[in-house]
């Protein structure tokens, strides 16, 4: 399961979720603006009543003062709009990050497990790379926090002096406040190692790399080849695994944050990264294994981002954008777009699992549509 960021349930966060409340409404609302079939004026009211916003700890792309930048940088991509607030906003996200990077690098000298607070796309610091991603690519943020995700892949020391993968986290995969007996190497692209393992590719295929750039991706993409499954459902991989086990051992269903489609797109990514043809053929045929076998397909049961059919129609129309066959892909939209049509609307109006999230997918994935800005470079898929 992927949660949203946590935060006082009150209605200032609310309104300052990207994940669950107005600012991933207000996304919507930017990206129908900029196709022609929404309103400025809309989008501006919808942004205008998030109030003031947060800049704690608990923040990240997804809640608060980062996921208002990222909103915002989506309304000025051939204009003036909202030039002044985002440089005030560039400022305050970049000393956020400079202060959570010198946590980060602490508490890996301390020899202490992460948690996904620390790294994660949601809730860490993979998620504020991608926003830098798009906002100051050369700066030297992005490339600390770059350095950081190397340093997280490398093995952490630990008392007993056996190693741990660096990305090992001691609590819960569900409860993030409940540690279990040994810890937790996640995969999930929303929670575990394959979030960092699609930014560092995004970022090496914009020409940006840091020292020891391309050896942390092959550490990630060698343990994802140790615990990948191949049967005759195809290729997939456990969401997270133990000492002792990996969960779940039986077919997951097929969800961008935590099924194959998210792992097979982030590997892709690093394959035309690291120009290695076999990996991308391999993340490509599981992502079609996975199309072709109604019992995953029907284990998606809203149309939601995250979890539902809307996060499987976006991705696999990115990795159509860099397959070797995209007619493969391509080809699938039609069925997915009935199975997503198939189900109810979702009730909640947020974006992860919610209306908003819904209908962008959909409306990009309508024949002779695209999308007007590249809003889903959130979900680290482009």
């Amino acid at each position: 399961m992927t949660t949203a960021p946590p935060a006082p349930d009150t209605d200032a966060t609310l309104r300052q979720s990207l994940a669950r409340g107005s600012l991933g409404i207000a996304l919507l609302h930017v990206e129908r603006a900029r196709q022609g079939t929404g309103s400025w004026q809309t989008a501006h009211q919808q942004l205008a009543d998030i109030g003031p916003l947060l800049d704690g700890n608990e923040t990240g792309l997804f809640l608060g003062a980062p996921a208002m930048t990222y909103v915002l940088h989506w309304t000025t991509v051939d204009n003036n709009r909202y030039t002044s607030a985002l440089q005030t906003l560039d400022r305050i996200v970049a000393t956020h990050i400079r202060r959570r990077l010198t946590a980060a690098h602490a508490r890996i000298d301390r020899g202490e497990p992460t948690t996904f607070a620390e790294y994660d796309l949601l809730r860490g610091l993979t998620g504020l790379g991608a926003l830098l991603l798009r906002r100051a690519p050369e700066g030297g943020e992005l490339k600390g926090v770059l350095e950081y995700l190397v340093r997280l892949t490398e093995p952490l020391p630990t008392a007993d002096g056996r190693p741990r993968l660096g990305w090992w986290v001691s609590h819960s995969p569900v409860n993030l406040s409940a540690p279990i007996p040994d810890g937790h190497a996640n995969a999930g692209l929303a929670h575990g190692i394959t979030g960092p393992l699609a930014l560092l590719a995004l970022a090496k295929l914009h020409g940006i790399t840091v020292p020891g750039h391309e050896k942390a991706m092959l550490r990630i993409c060698s343990w994802l080849d140790q615990i990948r499954v191949n049967d005759h459902h195809g290729t997939r991989w456990p969401r997270w695994i133990t000492d002792t086990t990996t969960v779940p051992p039986h077919l997951a269903a097929p969800s961008w944050c935590y099924g194959t489609p998210g792992l097979a797109r982030a590997q892709q990514l690093a394959a035309l990264a690291l120009n290695d043809p076999d990996r991308k053929r391999m993340a490509e045929r599981a992502l079609l294994y996975c199309l072709a076998d109604p019992i995953q397909l029907d284990q998606l049961t809203s149309r939601g981002l995250c979890h539902g059919v809307g996060g499987l129609l976006r991705t696999v129309q990115r990795v159509a954008e860099g397959a070797e066959i995209p007619t493969a892909f391509t080809d699938r939209l039609p069925e997915l777009r009935d199975r997503f049509l198939a189900l109810a609307p979702p009730e909640e109006p947020g974006f992860l699992e919610g209306a908003a999230g819904a209908v962008l997918a959909f409306q990009t994935a309508e024949p002779g549509s695209g999308p007007a800005t590249n809003w889903d470079a959130c979900l680290l898929l482009c």
